[in-house]
């Protein structure tokens, strides 16, 4: 038995299962919290400004479908923010919109970590769509070669999670910065937005915690084994 017909695998996963729904309660309740802080001017706006602050007045911001599906796409030069964000006005969207906007200015001036991910995306593709596939097939098989390949391969997707970590981190730091500098939070709103995007940090180290400890175990369970 493997995977999650195997006791030993939540054994495993149970330090990440913890962390990662702490965070998420953490992300729930700061970002309510956060939500009752009213601001001048909205998520769009912020962006907009931040943006225009660094120069970067061919990124587009555009309405993103879903609740807190905020991201920024280099592919396209967009930053897509949720209605949410996009029209509140309040800490918790201007400090998600800062934070997208992060991601921009990082695209901008080359951040290396930024652009290592970006490279790393099609291996964590491959290692979440294929990994397991492999590993399972191998598993029936009896391969072991099969099993490697699927073991190297969702490799991929802890060492993408890794490099994701200061990604995200860095986009934090820059979104304070850049909300402390324009003016557009004072200081009790900053309070507010530091809570929020540090209780979202929480949930990238928490799959990052997962990832590792999802290799780990297929590591564990199939490197000796004869069956």
């Amino acid at each position: 038995m493997f995977l999650w017909f195997d006791p030993l695998y939540f054994v495993f996963l149970a330090p990440a299962l913890l962390l990662m729904a702490w965070a998420q309660y953490r992300v729930k309740s700061t970002y309510a919290a956060a939500q009752q802080f009213p601001v001048f001017q909205s998520g769009e706006r912020a962006a907009r400004d931040i943006l225009d602050s660094a120069g970067l007045h061919n990124v587009r911001i555009e309405l993103a479908k879903g609740r807190l599906s905020d991201h920024y796409d280099p592919r396209q030069n967009v930053l897509r923010l949720s209605h949410e964000v996009y029209a509140g006005k309040n800490a918790a969207a201007v400090g998600i919109a800062a934070h997208e906007a992060g991601h921009a200015l990082q695209d901008a001036k080359g951040y290396a970590p930024m652009g290592i991910r970006n490279m790393a995306v099609p291996m964590a593709q491959f290692g979440s769509s294929f990994g397991i596939l492999f590993i399972i097939l191998g598993a029936i098989l009896s391969a072991k070669p099969l099993i490697w390949v699927g073991i190297i391969g969702f490799a991929g997707v802890a060492a993408f999670q890794l490099i994701n970590l200061p990604v995200e981190f860095n986009a934090s730091h820059r979104a304070k910065v850049q909300l402390a500098n324009l003016g557009i939070v004072g200081e009790t709103e900053m309070t507010q937005v530091k809570k929020m995007l540090s209780a979202a940090a929480l949930t990238y180290v928490a799959a990052t915690l997962q990832s590792i400890l999802i290799l780990l175990y297929y590591v564990y369970r199939f490197a000796g084994s004869r069956d």
